[in-house]
């Protein structure tokens, strides 16, 4: 009798889409560290990706969402059971009226550029954030007082098994966060945007765009923000005030040019970088009294024994 893994392979190589066995999660994340995933699929399109969602379910495998793989550490072991990665689910559909409707691996930046095209305003703020549609909402991600959840009108999502629609205030986004937890997944966002000059627009976005590109151009393979802002406070001032700039476990460093970013760089394993964030908490704790919470997400098993990848 086939296992359950191995059914769930045999079920997926039916399915359509890309399917692989033991896939480096390295190269599918921004960081560029992290294990094999026993199952590693990319659907082409939504009914795909529910079919695989609910076999993976039926064959008793666990599943987890990367999508672009950006503010997120996979673990040195890898990660077990079945990975979806939803890039190819990009659809993106505008209306006259300012509503919005984006499948969940659109590319944020993307959905930025063409809203901003289409004279639509809103988004602008986030310019230039990395990752998906679906897991900017998840995490609520935003900038300079602005995030995707100020805009949200509804979200269709997968939950125990259904597909369910969600409102704004049902999916509560607060800062980087929502309601929107393990086992449920956003599969498309409905947004509504106002009426806004389209020079005006895209001269906001440039100013963000080289702003960003000025601050965070840290010279190695990053996640982005690793720590939430505390109340009040900004994470990267509290770093830099208990003189962490610059620390390192291995290639994994606390980026001179910015202090709350980590770079890998060159062969760092995530046991590094946890190692690295847990020093960083510390002394900040112990410096400045303030409890650092991570923004970055933490997944897959520890496998201390596995080589970094090259």
């Amino acid at each position: 009798m086939k296992n359950g893994l191995q059914q769930l392979f045999d079920n997926l190589s039916k399915s359509g889409g890309v399917l692989r066995r033991h896939e480096p999660l390295s190269r599918w994340t921004s960081w560029r560290v992290g294990g094999p995933a026993d199952l590693f699929y990319q659907p082409e399109n939504a009914e795909q990706l529910l079919s695989a969602l609910k076999q993976a379910v039926r064959c008793g495998q666990p599943w987890t969402v990367i999508g672009a793989g950006s503010n997120l550490l996979v673990r040195d072991g890898g990660i077990r059971g079945l990975v979806i990665q939803t890039r190819r689910l990009d659809g993106l559909q505008i209306g006259a009226d300012g509503h919005v409707v984006a499948e969940c691996g659109l590319w944020l930046p993307l959905l930025v550029r063409r809203c901003v095209a289409s004279g639509l305003a809103g988004l602008e703020e986030l310019a230039g954030i990395p990752g998906t549609v679906g897991g900017a909402l998840v995490t609520n991600a935003g900038a300079h007082g602005r995030s995707i959840g100020d805009c949200l009108r509804q979200v269709d999502l997968f939950n125990a098994g259904r597909c369910e629609t969600w409102s704004a205030a049902e999916v509560g986004c607060v800062y980087r966060g929502s309601n929107i937890g393990p086992g449920q997944l956003v599969l498309r966002v409905a947004l509504q945007l106002q009426q806004g000059e389209r020079t005006q627009l895209q001269n906001r976005v440039d100013a963000l765009l080289t702003a960003r590109r000025r601050s965070q151009a840290v010279g190695g393979a990053n996640a982005g923000s690793v720590f939430k802002n505390p109340p009040g406070e900004a994470a990267w001032k509290l770093i830099d005030a208990a003189g962490l700039r610059g620390l390192a476990v291995g290639p994994a460093q606390v980026s001179p040019r910015h202090a709350n970013f980590i770079v890998n760089r060159g062969g760092a394993g995530a046991g590094q970088i946890l190692e690295l964030i847990g020093l960083v908490r510390e002394k900040v704790r112990t410096c400045c009294g303030v409890e650092l919470e991570t923004e970055v997400k933490v997944v897959g098993e520890d496998n201390p024994d596995r080589p970094a990848e090259e």
